[in-house]
């Protein structure tokens, strides 16, 4: 597919982080892009500085996904290209004993059940709704459209504490083949990467020590991954039309630890 002044793509999280350079980088190419996007300030600026539409949506809510799609067809006609990287969590032990008193507590179900529906069920509903549009175009080179997943190293290698982000990951990795077989004879391809450790604006609390200690976990090279590496790979994987049904690992040959 190419990417130039013809293209119309959707990117979540697009605001900040692996999501923003993945903007910067398709608006550089020509594209036309929408930021979907929770928070209105970041939104907003993000799209000024990059000549991106804003769209505010919460990836929670059907209403919202489906206001936010409508908005940026409205604005640059149906997507060809959807990029999701909408996601967080939390960092909860599956069950602990307190140090001081003794106390078992458990990870609160509604709080594992939030991850999942945030990343797992929040990229679905993107998807969903992305490949009903371009279910609509018609074909250029024998292909309607290509989606971008964003995974992490956490689905097969999860830290402690990461058991419903784990998870959560690890079902976008699960279901991206099987979408991609879903949507093959309309001509719609599926990808997903699965990101190790990149130095984005949720890495912003930990100190210089703490991601020189990250950056020397990693094999080779020894450093963060660059939102710009993560915006590269999505690109290409839009551009390669065999490129289908893979889960492609971005992290510097990093396996993750226990802690």
């Amino acid at each position: 597919m190419k990417i130039d002044s013809s293209l119309a793509a959707v990117v979540t999280g697009g605001a900040s982080g692996l999501g923003l350079a993945t903007v910067q980088a398709l608006r550089l190419a020509g594209a036309s892009v929408a930021i979907f996007d929770l928070n209105p300030e970041t939104g907003e600026k993000a799209a000024a500085e990059t000549g991106a539409t804003f769209c505010q949506c919460d990836v929670l809510s059907d209403e919202s996904v489906d206001a936010a799609f409508a908005k940026a067809r409205a604005k640059q006609g149906q997507e060809r290209a959807l990029v999701c990287c909408a996601g967080g969590g939390n960092a909860i032990v599956t069950a602990r004993r307190d140090k001081k008193t003794g106390e078992i507590k458990i990870f609160p179900s509604d709080q594992f059940e939030w991850v999942l529906r945030l990343n797992t069920v929040g990229t679905f509903r993107c998807l969903t709704r992305s490949a009903a549009g371009m279910m609509t175009l018609e074909p250029i080179d024998g292909e309607r459209g290509a989606m971008v997943n964003t995974a992490s190293a956490a689905a097969t290698e999860g830290q402690m504490g990461q058991a419903a982000y784990s998870a959560a990951k690890a079902a976008i990795v699960g279901m991206t083949l099987t979408i991609a077989r879903d949507l093959a004879r309309e001509g719609i391809r599926v990808n997903t990467i699965q990101p190790g450790i990149f130095n984005t604006p949720a890495m912003s609390r930990a100190t210089p020590q703490m991601l020189e200690s990250l950056g020397a976990m990693v094999p080779f090279p020894p450093r963060l991954g660059y939102a710009d590496e993560y915006a590269s790979l999505a690109l290409e994987i839009i551009r390669n039309g065999y490129f289908n049904g893979e889960t492609v690992r971005l992290d510097g040959a990093i396996r993750m630890q226990p802690r």
